[in-house]
């Protein structure tokens, strides 16, 4: 993968234009996301403010800011939970043609169904009016990229926090998404099992092709997984960063460290050299 940006500071705020050269697998149904203009307001209060976003198909986007900035709402609208007050909303495949996003989420709490056996709360990943037999193969398939498959027909009671969270990912992914998206996935989690969840989603990820968006408080995850990382503050983009290193990415890597000052510094207001 090859990253291009070229930065345009205007006051506060910056802007990136990314050309980005992914391969996405065949078969996939990552899209593109284009939000122009987007607006949301909960009475008086603006919670979005004019936000402008190109994300190309296959693309992994992290947002990242100050609670209350607008990152939850930005994510609800994106998979069609929430509408907009004004502005565009717009997918397309990786050929260009319109598409549906074919969205999916993974939460903090992993949301597991306790009468249901792991693989059955796969399927219900899949909807309704599925063979069983074939939703059964598919959520084993699915366990199968998350290394579940021994699992299968356990009880989530008897899974640690970080099966039950892989559980959930693969619930999300069972139905081949276009957008996946991750509201702060692994928030929960101590930190070696954030650090093994983390390379595992960047390895499904790779393998899949989707289209993801991350929603985190953490920057240093953020840096590690994204190809790009925004910046929202008081509902605008203050900052667009490409990260324009190979995945997978090592934890400690000092450049990845320096990219890590400058989005802190955004977040918080200060001066940072560049």
């Amino acid at each position: 993968m090859t990253i291009v940006a070229h930065e345009r500071f205007q006051g506060a705020a910056n802007e990136a234009e990314y050309e980005i050269d992914r391969s996405v697998p065949a078969g996939t149904g990552a899209v593109a996301i284009t939000v122009n203009g987007l607006e949301k307001s909960f009475g008086s209060n603006r919670v979005l403010r004019g936000i402008n976003l190109h994300i190309p198909a296959g693309q992994f986007v992290a947002v990242i800011g100050k609670s209350g900035c607008g990152k939850s709402t930005l994510l609800r609208i994106l998979l069609g939970l929430d509408e907009p007050t004004s502005g565009g909303l717009h997918f397309e495949n990786a050929d260009g043609a319109d598409a549906e996003a074919n969205a999916r989420i993974v939460f903090q709490e992993p949301r597991l169904l306790p009468w249901l056996d792991v693989a059955e709360n796969v399927a219900v990943g899949l909807g309704e009016g599925i063979d069983k037999r074939a939703a059964r193969a598919e959520a084993e398939a699915a366990l199968a990229e998350v290394q579940l498959s021994e699992k299968a027909a356990d009880w989530p009671a008897r899974l640690s926090g970080g099966q039950r969270q892989r559980v959930a990912l693969a619930r999300a992914l069972v139905s081949r998404p276009g957008v996946l998206a991750l509201d702060e996935p692994l928030g929960a989690l101590d930190a070696l099992t954030r650090i093994s969840m983390q390379e595992l989603l960047n390895r499904v990820w790779q393998e899949l092709g989707f289209t993801a968006v991350l929603v985190t408080h953490d920057v240093s995850e953020a840096v590690h997984l994204a190809d790009r990382v925004i910046v929202l503050d008081e509902g605008r983009v203050a900052l667009d960063l490409a990260i324009p290193y190979p995945h997978p990415r090592r934890h400690g890597n000092p450049e990845l460290a320096e990219l890590e000052g400058r989005l802190l510094a955004a977040i918080l207001g200060t001066d940072v050299a560049h």
